[in-house]
């Protein structure tokens, strides 16, 4: 597969393709990384933070799956920040991580393949009833997400990034190569937090 150097943004968060990211920005760093990627149409991409903070000094670790993020929309907010609206796109590792003597890091990526699209079955269909009840409630983030509750991917992914699962867990379905696999693994995760039914 293709090996490219991509500007890495480490965050307390999983990006899953096709996914929705809002985005604050205000370290020079982070703002030198938007400039490039909107004037070149590039991406940058995400990766979950490990060990360290966001902001400040450096990430120490972070992990080696990601997703790359595209800028869709941007807007400067009353406190002086830069705040963007970003969607996920392809999958990726990190093979090899550098920095920029500005902090910025950098990371020689293995694209990873694309899913193939898959029917999401007969009957896990509430799933996608379930999301075309919640995503609207969810705020502006997802009017830029481009629907598809009838591919079985699409939907884990959208139930992968709204339950409140941790990190390890989210990055454990990210990692997963079948869509079909996650979404098992997301009807799992769902099941668990349903309220037991009553005795009659």
């Amino acid at each position: 597969m293709d090996l490219n150097a991509l500007p890495l943004f480490p965050l307390n968060a999983v990006l899953f393709p096709g996914g929705p990211l809002a985005l604050r920005i205000f370290e020079p760093r982070y703002l030198d990384m938007v400039r490039r990627c909107m004037r070149d149409g590039s991406s940058f991409g995400v990766v979950t933070l490990l060990e360290g903070a966001e902001a400040g000094a450096p990430a120490r670790r972070v992990a080696e799956l990601g997703t790359s993020a595209r800028i869709v929309d941007f807007d400067p907010l009353p406190d002086g920040l830069l705040g963007l609206t970003c969607l996920g796109g392809e999958r990726f590792r990190v093979l090899r991580r550098s920095q920029q003597e500005d902090g910025l890091n950098l990371g020689e990526v293995e694209w990873l393949a694309a899913e193939v699209p898959q029917l999401l079955p007969e009957p896990l269909q509430y799933l996608a009833a379930g999301l075309r009840e919640l995503l609207p409630k969810l705020g502006h983030g997802y009017a830029h997400v481009a629907a598809d509750y009838a591919d079985a991917g699409w939907v884990a992914n959208r139930w992968a990034e709204v339950l409140p699962l941790e990190l390890e867990q989210k990055l454990a379905l990210l990692g997963l190569e079948q869509p079909l696999e996650r979404l098992a693994q997301v009807v799992a995760a769902w099941s668990a937090r349903q309220p037991p039914a009553a005795d009659v």
